[in-house]
Formats: structure tokens, sequence, C-alpha cells
């Protein structure tokens, strides 16, 4: 299956079903159907042919999801980047990618322009609607062109559909390469997982759609024939009056977003949501507190998965069936990020790509139809990431009896101190216990002893206040002696990536400048 297969489907058979809904303005499957046709044709047209690549930069717009099925119809390649990069974080993946298009937001184009110079390979800046901040640049509707015929171009499933940039927490982002195949695999997977009705569903798109777990939500959403609600960026407020009123019922959120929800809408306890079945989550933990009272005032299925950019989206769910026998027996499974999806295949491997026990940590490698192909330029990185056929994700996590897998942490990111490993993950689970913590994250320092101890930053809710001490004696009932932090330090915010992973090496840079860091 292609991935515009499905458009041209919902748009033949339904043509005035809602495609989506953006600032006032609907959109039919036919009408999106025909503004990919026009794109598609207007890609050939400027140049471009199979296998070609552009790049993406904007916020969430009807235009961004209309692009991945409009190049899917000529087997162009979009590279979607994340529109809070700096221009020379954008320059760097522009010309990695050997992108020679552009197309920006218009209030954008201005900051493009101060790397400009480095796009050698650019031949056409395009600027989406809205106002310009540059005079340089194309303007959208003047760069497409009126042809609406189905462009017919031949393309294998296994050929590449599109290009997204791993987010990263260290070093320069790696380009996965993912195909057709892999993107419809995990579209049925989700679909399945998520027991997405046919058209019946209107989703509510506030993530952002550059990231590979939005955009795999709009295009299973769209495989489906369903109704997507776009809002252009996330606000709390915003987003639980829609939820509220406009019969939104799926919505996918990163753990900060929900939280976000909770503290920030005064009134989020007498609301109503009557058409909301789902909440998927992900990307990042969440508190047992936070997770329970979302569950209590949304009053709908959750639903959280686990992935990364190289496997397209999803390798692991927790459904709803699982959230609800959680809360009413079993609360450990609130831990867990689910087990396999269908399809898919995972297990825990030690050093030596060993499989381990039930309960034992290892590296967490997964192997299905949705593993990428490569990274893009990079052969050693790619064959040491897809060894033997698997996908070694650089997670460390354990699996129990019944297949459920409980992630620890990144494995660069794991503690060696006095000997002991330690897994920041487990600590910051036990720190989002406390009432007075509302986000957490956890590093190593250095330390002449030990070689590394444990330091904790936290976030605190509005007017509580937290001492080291007092941390550690609450971490004392729950941890063992040496994973209690030595450190603490109370902060406005945990800097997170797009994907709302911490970012643990911003955190440790100023503790280890001058040393060197070793992780067995």
């Amino acid at each position: 299956m292609l991935l515009h297969d499905y458009l041209h489907f919902h748009a033949r058979e339904y043509p005035d079903h809602p495609f989506a809904e953006f600032e006032g303005n609907t959109l039919s499957y036919a009408e999106a159907e025909s503004w990919a046709n026009r794109f598609a044709n207007s890609l050939l047209a400027s140049g471009l042919g199979k296998g070609d690549r552009f790049s993406w930069i904007s916020m969430n717009c009807v235009e961004i999801c209309l692009m991945f099925f409009a190049a899917s119809k000529v087997g162009i390649i979009p590279v979607p980047l994340n529109y809070r990069l700096a221009p020379r974080e954008w320059a760097y993946i522009i010309k990695d990618s050997g992108s020679r298009a552009l197309f920006c937001q218009s209030d954008l184009t201005g900051a493009i322009d101060t790397v400009r110079d480095e796009l050698d390979d650019i031949e056409s800046f395009i600027a989406l609607p809205g106002p310009q901040t540059s005079a340089t640049w194309q303007d959208l509707q003047s760069w497409m062109g009126d042809d609406e015929s189905r462009p017919i171009v031949a393309i294998d499933p296994a050929e590449q559909c599109y290009q997204m940039y791993t987010s990263g927490t260290t070093g320069l982002p790696k380009g996965a390469m993912l195909s057709y195949s892999n993107v419809s695999n995990n579209i049925h997977m989700a679909a399945i997982s998520a027991a997405v009705g046919i058209r019946a569903e209107r989703n509510l798109m506030v993530a952002p759609i550059y990231h590979a777990a939005a955009a795999l939500t709009m295009m299973c959403m769209v495989a489906c024939g369903c109704t997507l609600v776009i809002q252009r960026e996330f606000n709390p407020v915003a987003v639980v009056d829609c939820m509220e009123s406009d019969g939104i019922t799926m919505i996918t959120m990163v753990p900060a977003m929900i939280q976000a929800c909770l503290v920030h809408v005064p009134d989020i306890g007498e609301r109503r949501f009557p058409s909301l079945r789902l909440i998927s989550y992900g990307a990042s933990p969440i508190a047992r507190e936070t997770l329970q009272q979302a569950m209590e005032v949304f009053g709908c299925g959750f639903s959280q998965g686990f992935g990364m950019t190289e496997l397209t989206c999803v390798a692991t769910t927790m459904t709803p069936v699982v959230h609800d026998r959680a809360v009413s027996s079993s609360p450990g499974l609130l831990l867990s990020a689910g087990r396999a999806q269908v399809g898919t295949e995972m297990k825990i491997v030690d050093d030596d790509d060993q499989e381990v026990p039930p309960g034992t940590v290892g590296e967490i490698l997964i192997r299905g139809p949705q593993v990428m192909m490569g990274y893009w330029n990079m052969p050693e990185p790619s064959e040491k990431t897809l060894k033997g056929g698997w996908m070694h994700t650089g997670d460390a996590g354990y699996m129990d009896e019944e297949g459920f897998v409980y992630i620890q942490d990144r494995i660069k990111d794991m503690i060696v101190s006095g000997g002991e490993n330690i897994y920041p993950a487990e600590i910051e689970k036990a720190l989002f216990e406390h009432p007075a913590i509302v986000d957490t994250a956890v590093i190593g320092v250095p330390d002449d002893t030990w070689g590394e101890t444990v330091m904790a930053f936290v976030v605190l809710k509005d007017g509580a206040e937290l001492e080291l001490e007092e941390m550690q004696a609450f971490c004392r009932d729950r941890l063992a002696g040496f994973k209690i932090p030595h450190h603490l330090q109370i902060t406005d915010e945990i800097p997170r990536n797009a994907s709302g992973k911490a970012l643990k090496t911003v955190l440790r840079e100023p503790h280890w400048e001058g040393k060197e860091r070793r992780v067995s």
C-alpha cells in the first residue's frame, strides 16, 4: 500500500466528508485530493523527480498534512523540520538531506535568509501563506500550478516515502529513511491498537506534525477517512475548549501537555467531554498521580505508546483495557510501556545481544515491518543499529512474564556509582510520586569517591518548597540507598527536545566540563 492510496480512496468514495478543519475553514476529502494533485504536479514541473528531496518548516497547518500525501504520489521525499530549531540547525539538516526545494512558514523566511548562503543545493524557496518577512521568496500559490490530474508514477512499496531526522539528545541528528511499507504497516498497527472507527473519528492535532508520532497519527486518521481538527500549536485552554465543544473523539499528547491541561485550566474538573473516547500519550514518563487525575477528569480511555523515529512511530502499546486493569488491581502496570504492537517482535538482550530472562535489565531490541530502511548517508551507524535484522534502540529496560516492557532509561544516560548501574528513569518515577513535584530529570554528576553520584532536577508546583533532606527521606522508602539523589536543583523548567525527552546533555554539561564521562 502507498500512502497516497488512502487519500485517493476516501476522496473518490466519500468526496464531501471533511478531511480537515483549521482556523474556521473546512476542507473536504475531494478538495484535499485536488490540492495534493496540484502540489505533486507542481513538484514535477519545478524539476524535481522521483527520489529527490525537499524540506518543509512550519507549525501545524493543513498544508503540512497534505504535502506528505502529495509527495507520495510522485515518489519525491519530504523532509519535515522542527520549526523551533535555530537557523544553523535547519541549515545542517537541509544540506545533509540533499533537499532541492524548501517550503517555509512565511514568518520564518527571514530566519532562513540568515543562512541562505549555505544552502547551495536549494533551487526553489517557497513561502507558505501568511505575512512574509522576506521579499526574496516565491509564495506557495504562485508556485503551484492548476493541474489537478492524478500523476502516474511507478512506485514500489519498498522505496522511501519520507525522511525524518532524529530529534536526538546527543550529537548531530540522523536522517531516518522510512519506506512506504514501513509507514503503511505502522498505520495499520496504530489503527488496530486504537480501534480507530472508519470515518467516525474527529482527531485533534496539537502535537507538532513534523514529529514522528503526530505525523503517523495524522496519516492513520486519513487512512481511515476521519477528520483532522488542526490547531497551529499547543495551548492548554484552546485544547480543552475544543475537546469539550467540537465533538473531538481522539487526541495525542505528550505527558507535559496533559499536565498543562490539568494545571492551567482552572475549571477543568467541571468540564465534560461526551465525545472523547481516547487520549494517546508517550515520549516521556508521566507521574502516576497525573495519569490517574487525567483519567478521572477526561473520563475516557487512555493508550500509551513507546517508539522512536527509526520505528516510523510506535513499537509497543498499552491499551485502554490495560489502563483500566492497572487502576483497578495492578497499579504497577502504569509504569509499563505496554506490549509489542501487532506484527512486532521485541526482546531484551545483554552486551552480546543474547536474550536475558524476564525481569533482567538489558537493551531493548525490536523487529517488525515498521523498522526503518536505515540512516541517510550513514552506512556504518545503519549497520550497527540494524545489526542482525533487529533495531537496537539504545534504550534499557526489562520485560515481565506477560510481555510488558518497562523502560529504564537510555543506555548512555545510565549512571555508574561505586560500580552500581543506576537508571535515572527509576529515580524519576519515584520522584514523580512526591506531591510537590510536577516534572523532574535525573543525571549523574562527577564524584571523587564514587565516580558518579545522582543529581535531581525538579520543577515544583506553584507555592511548593522542597529541601534536599526532605526529598531524600521521601526516596528512602522507594529506592535503594545508592540510588537516592545526593544533589537537588530546583528549576523552572526541564529542557526537553521536540519529542518531550529531557535534554540530559544540557543538564550534564556544566558538571562534566573538562571531565571524561565513562558509561560501562
